[in-house]
Parts: C-alpha cells; sequence; structure tokens
C-alpha cells in the first residue's frame, strides 16, 4: 500500500438490501468501524450511497487488519479521491498502475459511474484512462489485458468525487453486530462453542458468554482460558464481552449424589440450559447459542437435545449443528480460536463425564430423578455466586 493512499473505501454487502430498514444497519456499522479505529490516527468515518469512507493519516495497513474484523464489511480499498475531472482521473489511475505494478505487466481499466451527470459513461471513461496510461513515458512495460490481467485500476465516479484504486481487499462480511438484538453463548472452553459465538456475531448477534465453573474440580487455568476466548472474540464483537461465570460445583455435587449415573450430562446440562436461560432474561437476550453439532457426544443426540431442551421457552440456536468436527477445528484455527481453545484445561462436563452416558435418554426418567434435587434452590445459589467480566480484545 503506497503512501499516496490516505482514503479506506468500505463496502457492505447485503445492507444494501435492506431497504427502509438499511440506515438503522449502516449506523449500527459506522458505530462499530469508529469504536474498532479507537485510539488509532484516522479522520471523520462518513457514509456516502452504497460506500463508507475512512480518512487514514498513517499506517494504513494496521487499520485495514483492525478492520477485516468488523462483520458487515464486505470488502475494502485504499483509494486516491480526486476531483470529477478527467484530468486528475487519468494521472491518479495511471500512478495507482504505477504502484501496483511497478516492474510493468498486463492490466486492464475497469469504471462505474453512479453520478449520471459525468459527461463520460463507464466504457468511455475506461478508454480513455487506458489510453492515457499508453500515451505515458515508459508504458511500453505495460499491455492490456481484458480476461486475466495482473492487475484492474478501478475507477469510481460518484456524487461527491472520483476515486481510483486497484487493491480490494475482502472484509468478513455479514451484519454489523448489534444490529440483530442480543443473545447468550454457553461457552465450555472447548473448539466448538467459540465457533459458535463467532458464527452468532457474524449475523449481527450481541453475545454475553456464559460459562460454567466447578472449583476446584475445575482449575482457576480453565477459568482463565475462557477469559481468552472471549478477549479473541471480543476483537471481532468491537464492544467489550461480558463473561457470566457460574458457580456450579454445588449443582454437579447433587447431581451426582442423587441421580443415576448415566443420567449424570442430561440433567447437568438441563440446569446450565435453566441458568442460561434465567442469564439471558435478566440481560434481555433473546436466544441461547451453543457449540452443539449433531451426533458428537452423548448429550448432543436428538434424544439428548430434546429432553436437555424441554426445561426452556427460549430458542437455543445451533449454528454447527451439520459440520464435522474436522470443519469446525480449521474454522477455529482460520478465526484464531484454536490454540487457545486446545489447551489442557477440563471444563465441567469433562471432569464429571461418566463412563458410559445414556445417549437415548428419556424425558420422563430425566424428571423423576429430578425430583431428588431442590432445582430452585440450587439454581438460586449459583446465580447468586456467578462472577461477571467484562473482556476487552
Amino acid at each position: 500500500m503506497g503512501n499516496m493512499y490516505k482514503l479506506l473505501m468500505l463496502r457492505y454487502g447485503e445492507l444494501g438490501l435492506k431497504g427502509k430498514n438499511k440506515s438503522q444497519f449502516i449506523n449500527r456499522l459506522v458505530y462499530n468501524i469508529e469504536y474498532a479505529l479507537k485510539g488509532m490516527t484516522v479522520g471523520q468515518v462518513t457514509s456516502t450511497w452504497g460506500r463508507i469512507i475512512v480518512p487514514v493519516q498513517q499506517d494504513m495497513p494496521a487499520v485495514v487488519e483492525k478492520l477485516q474484523k468488523v462483520f458487515g464489511i464486505y470488502s475494502m480499498s485504499p483509494v486516491i479521491c480526486v476531483e470529477k475531472d478527467m484530468a486528475e482521473i487519468k494521472k491518479a489511475a495511471y500512478t495507482v498502475l504505477k504502484d501496483a505494478l511497478p516492474q510493468g505487466g498486463c492490466f486492464k481499466v475497469e469504471s462505474r459511474r453512479s453520478d449520471k451527470t459525468f459527461p463520460l459513461i463507464s466504457p468511455d471513461i475506461s478508454r480513455q484512462v487506458a489510453g492515457y496510461i499508453f500515451d505515458q513515458p515508459g508504458a511500453e512495460m505495460y499491455e492490456a489485458e481484458m480476461y486475466h490481467p495482473q492487475n484492474t485500476v478501478n475507477v469510481e465516479v460518484r456524487d461527491e468525487a472520483a476515486y481510483v484504486y486497484s487493491q480490494v481487499i475482502a472484509g468478513a462480511k455479514g451484519l454489523p453486530v448489534g444490529s440483530s438484538g442480543k443473545a447468550v453463548l454457553m461457552l465450555s472452553g472447548g473448539i466448538d462453542s467459540p465457533v459458535a459465538g463467532w458464527m452468532a456475531m457474524k449475523r449481527g448477534v450481541k453475545i454475553e458468554a456464559v460459562h460454567f465453573h466447578s472449583f476446584p474440580f475445575t482449575s482457576e487455568r480453565a477459568k482463565e482460558k475462557v477469559v481468552d476466548l472471549c478477549r479473541l472474540l471480543s476483537a471481532y464483537s468491537n464492544t467489550p464481552v461480558r463473561l457470566h461465570v457460574v458457580h456450579f460445583t454445588e449443582i454437579q455435587k447433587a447431581i451426582y449424589a442423587n441421580c443415576q449415573e448415566d443420567y449424570g450430562i442430561t440433567i447437568m446440562r438441563r440446569f446450565m440450559f435453566r441458568l442460561a436461560e434465567k442469564i439471558a432474561e435478566e440481560n434481555k437476550a433473546l436466544a441461547i447459542y451453543t457449540g452443539e453439532c449433531v451426533g458428537q457426544v452423548a448429550s448432543q443426540t436428538l434424544e439428548s437435545m430434546t429432553v436437555i431442551n424441554q426445561v426452556t421457552q427460549m430458542p437455543v440456536l445451533r449454528p454447527l449443528v451439520g459440520m464435522d468436527k474436522e470443519d469446525i477445528m480449521d474454522f477455529a484455527q482460520r478465526i484464531g480460536t484454536y490454540t487457545t481453545s486446545i489447551q489442557p484445561y477440563e471444563d465441567c462436563c469433562t471432569v464429571f463425564l461418566p463412563a458410559h452416558p445414556k445417549i437415548r435418554p428419556h424425558l420422563s426418567e430425566a424428571i423423576e430423578m429430578e425430583k431428588a434435587l431442590n432445582v430452585e434452590e440450587l439454581i438460586a445459589e449459583a446465580l447468586s455466586k456467578t462472577q461477571v467480566l467484562e473482556i476487552k480484545a
């Protein structure tokens, strides 16, 4: 990225299809961009028709890196901004080409004219720009190639100005976090649940994480691992992630003292969903996200999910439901959570895993076993000891 680029042009994808609600999504995206760039040397973020412009005073690569984690941005380009004058556009285009292909090569010019008052149509703009380039000293090092160019010089003539660029950098896509409401994420510390949280945020959902901690059966390092995962997710949420660390020890001790061992995981998960629903209601969240995948473990068979889900009226969303474990691991590596997730600190599910967990539990049997437990009292005690942390990237 040459030093002549002082603006970053951002594009959004499906936000442009939101009709009368579009401005709400765009305003949220602008807010998230401004939050992500706090402390960086950038100017006023402005929204134009179909584009968002960020003035970058220095360190363009660092700004780009930050914005690649902002959901709602489809792509971005460092641009040269000039007046809507063909002489200025031609000069900028040649500058962009020399920066992109300093040793020469094949290129093409593509133009878009959203300002219909501009006197030239798009093909004419491209022809004049290419003609200017081939008239310059040293132009013999360049050649035109319409189908497989090494570089494309783009010209956009918009209402406010003309923009010239060649680089198009992929964004995170999706919807701006906060535009689709709030949900709680059951965050175990394993590989799957952080990926589910990332997928929730990509669809514009703001998450509050819920982690079930069974000290001293699970260590403080296990909790620290979950804090680290929240820190990684916070980089994508563009706001701090609130983490609810639920004291789960007494519930697990009661379950394994009063219930059949093979039903231990089923009843434990039923308690987790009750607690997640309570936390969601207290924090005005509308759904529960989990990293569950059909058939992966005993508590994730359809029979188990049915019995466990019975305790909540809140929607339970499972974005990984049809993925293979290998796919989930690859995804976790791509978003940067895998290395933290595989640290060898066990969560409460692993510590209390029975030798032969029930894979096809019956609802009537689970309800009967829970009669030996003071469910409401155990939930109230766990919530009273819950620790709430605010985790920033």
